[in-house]
């Protein structure tokens, strides 16, 4: 396949890596230009372009930069694409340690997939926001082995979302539905599978122990939770970008 991979970080690294090990050709894109790019492009064989080439190039298109720089991409984006095109979104809401706080993504009205697909102003598929990029390039396996990864995949297009999950499964992971884009809350930090690298069975159960409607309980827990995991993080001079 074509994918553009909009951001060069940690995860758009990792996933360019592995995409092109499989064969797919993988447009990469960061905010500062493809002539900054020279490294990343040597170290996953991806190609450098702007993010609007990466939007065209892409059968599947994957937006993966910091949650605070999405109201800040081309408003002509994904002009001549496609709307059959699946955008994924792989982002997180960190206040303390990157984006500032957000209200409306604090109240419990919004998921951040929903507060990044009214910014984008297309459908996005969530995934790839719930694993740590190391794991994401290396722990793969084939389908059936014990312990294999699973990831969970929310969003309101099932066509879309089936495409995207049929590639979580190619980059060796089993692809867990998260339902509809309002319930990625269950995958989001502060929550028991943020990190947490559970087998497919394990977060089928978890999902339904969770239910689909966040409740008031549930919010305020996971922020606290997430509120815990940024101060240590803080503590110990971890920086996000």
């Amino acid at each position: 396949m074509n994918i553009g991979i909009i951001g060069a970080g940690h995860i758009g690294s990792a996933l360019a890596v592995r995409l092109v090990s499989f064969g797919h050709s993988v447009y990469i894109a960061n905010s500062r230009g493809p002539e900054t790019l020279k490294d990343v492009a040597q170290k996953t064989g991806a190609t450098p372009v702007t993010a609007q080439e990466a939007a065209r190039h892409g059968e599947i298109i994957v937006v993966t930069i910091p949650l605070k720089n999405i109201p800040d991409l081309p408003k002509d984006l994904f002009a001549g694409v496609a709307a059959d095109v699946p955008v994924i979104d792989t982002s997180n809401y960190y206040p303390m340690l990157r984006d500032g706080h957000m209200p409306e993504l604090e109240t419990g009205d919004l998921t951040e997939s929903e507060w990044v697909q009214q910014h984008l102003g297309r459908p996005v598929v969530k995934v790839f926001n719930n694993i740590y990029a190391d794991h994401l390039q290396n722990k793969g396996l084939p389908a059936g082995t014990p312990g294999r990864i699973s990831l969970p995949v929310a969003g309101d297009d099932a066509a879309a979302k089936q495409k995207v999950m049929a590639l979580v499964e190619e980059l060796g992971f089993d692809a867990v539905d998260d339902g509809s884009l309002h319930e990625s809350w269950r995958q989001q930090p502060g929550t028991p599978s943020y990190g947490a690298d559970l087998p497919a069975d394990k977060l089928r159960e978890h999902f339904v122990s969770l239910g689909t409607q966040r409740t008031e309980a549930q919010h305020a827990e996971y922020l606290a939770n997430h509120a815990k995991t940024e101060e240590a993080m803080a503590a110990q001079g971890i920086q996000l970008k």
